[in-house]
C-alpha cells in the first residue's frame, strides 16, 4: 500500500454492492425511455441494458456508459483498477471496443496526494490494457470517496451484444466466479481469508475484453455483464428481454473460493436484500436447494462476468476459443420457453 489509511473505513459498503435496488431504480425511471424520439437512439432507457448507443452511421454507432462506486479494497491502485475494469466491461457486455474514458471522482480534501496518484494511476492502466486512453474527468469534494469512469466505445450497430435475444434451447455461458460481494462483505467483519479476498480481487481487476472478442467472434447477439444486481437479477433482465425464462444449475454455479462458507455462516450483503427483493415474483427455487447457492446467485458482484446464452452448436467451440485467450467459462444453464429466472 502507498499510504497507512484505510479507503473502506471512509465508507459504509463498497462496490456494485452500493448501487441502488433495481426495482428502486426502475421504478424512478419509469416512463422516461418513452421522450425518446430520435431513430439512430439504438439503446436508450426503454429497456434495461448495459450501455446507450446512437448509431452515426450504417456501419458505426457509438457506445456511452459510466459506472463509479465508493472502494471495496484499501489499497488506492487496486481501486482504481477495480473501478476502472467494472466501468470499462459495460462497453464489452455491448460487444464494443474502448475508445477513451472520463474520470469521475468524488474525494475528501485531505485525501493523502499519494493515494489520489494511486487511484487515478490504476484506472488509467486499465484503460490504457482495455485500448483507449483517460482522456480527462471531473473531480468534487465529498467525505466518502467515489471513483468511476465515463467509457465511450464503439461497434457495428448490427453486431451489438443486447441483453434481449436469447433463444429457446441456448446454453448459458458465465465467464467469472461468484461471490465477490460475499468476500468483501466477509472481509469488513473480519471473517475472510486474506487468500480469498486476494482471490477476488485479482478477478476484478480483470478486463472482459477477450471474452467479448471471443462472444463476437462466435457471433453471440445476446450478453450481459454481472454486477451489482447479481446473477439472478441480471438473468430476469436477460429473460425480461428476451421473452424468455433462464434457468440456472445451482450446482454448477462457480464460487471464489471462500464464497460459499461465508455464504453458509450468514454473510450477505445489503445489496443482495435489494436483489432478493427484485427477483423474487419473478423466481423460482427448486426444492432441496442449498441457501449457500441462493445467496451466491444474489450476491452483488464487482466487475464481474460476461453471462452469453451461446447456441448449442457452438458452445465447445466457444469455451475452448475463450480457454485459448485466458478466459475460463462454465455452463450454468440454459433458456427455456418461459417466463422468469429458476434455480435448479
Amino acid at each position: 500500500m502507498t499510504t497507512e489509511l484505510r479507503l473502506t473505513d471512509l465508507t459504509e459498503c463498497g462496490g456494485c454492492a452500493a448501487k441502488l435496488g433495481a426495482d428502486v431504480l426502475a421504478d424512478a425511471l419509469s416512463g422516461l425511455g418513452a421522450q425518446t424520439t430520435s431513430p439512430d437512439l439504438l439503446v436508450g432507457l426503454e429497456q434495461a441494458d448495459d450501455a446507450a448507443v446512437y448509431r452515426l452511421s450504417d456501419d458505426l454507432a457509438v457506445i456511452g456508459t459510466l459506472d463509479f462506486f465508493p472502494p471495496l479494497v484499501d489499497d488506492p491502485r487496486t481501486y482504481g483498477e477495480i473501478a476502472a475494469a467494472n466501468a470499462l466491461s459495460d462497453v464489452f457486455a455491448m460487444g464494443g471496443r474502448v475508445l477513451f474514458a472520463m474520470a469521475i471522482a468524488a474525494l475528501p480534501e485531505d485525501l493523502p496526494r499519494d493515494a489520489m496518484e494511486g487511484i487515478f494511476a490504476g484506472a488509467s492502466d486499465k484503460v490504457r490494457e482495455a485500448g483507449g486512453t483517460l482522456a480527462g474527468g471531473h473531480t468534487i469534494r465529498d467525505p466518502e470517496p467515489k471513483y468511476g469512469l465515463a467509457v465511450i466505445g464503439a461497434a457495428h450497430p448490427d453486431r451489438l451484444f443486447r441483453k434481449g435475444g436469447a433463444q429457446t434451447g441456448d446454453v448459458l455461458v458465465l465467464t467469472k466466479r461468484l461471490g465477490t460481494g460475499l468476500l468483501v462483505s466477509g472481509d469488513r467483519q473480519g471473517r475472510t481469508n486474506r487468500d480469498d479476498l486476494e482471490g477476488a480481487i485479482e478477478q476484478m481487476v480483470q478486463l472482459n475484453r477477450a471474452a467479448a472478442e471471443v462472444f463476437g467472434d462466435a457471433d453471440v447477439h445476446s450478453a450481459t455483464d454481472v454486477t451489482g444486481f447479481g446473477l439472478l437479477g441480471h438473468g430476469l433482465e436477460m429473460a425480461r428481454a428476451s421473452d424468455r425464462r433462464f434457468v440456472f444449475d445451482a450446482a454448477a454455479l462457480p464460487a471464489l473460493p471462500g464464497a460459499l462458507d461465508l455464504a453458509r455462516l450468514g454473510v450477505e450483503t445489503g445489496g443482495a436484500k435489494h436483489n432478493r427483493r427484485f427477483v423474487l415474483d419473478a423466481l423460482t427455487v427448486a426444492d432441496g436447494i442449498a441457501e449457500e447457492f441462493v445467496t451466491l446467485a444474489h450476491d452483488p458482484q464487482t466487475s464481474g462476468g460476461l453471462l452469453a446464452p451461446v447456441s448449442p452448436d457452438r458452445v465447445d467451440a466457444t469455451r475452448l476459443a475463450l480457454g485459448d485467450r485466458g478466459v475460463d467459462s462454465w455452463v450454468v444453464g440454459r433458456v427455456e420457453i418461459g417466463s422468469g429466472v429458476s434455480l435448479g
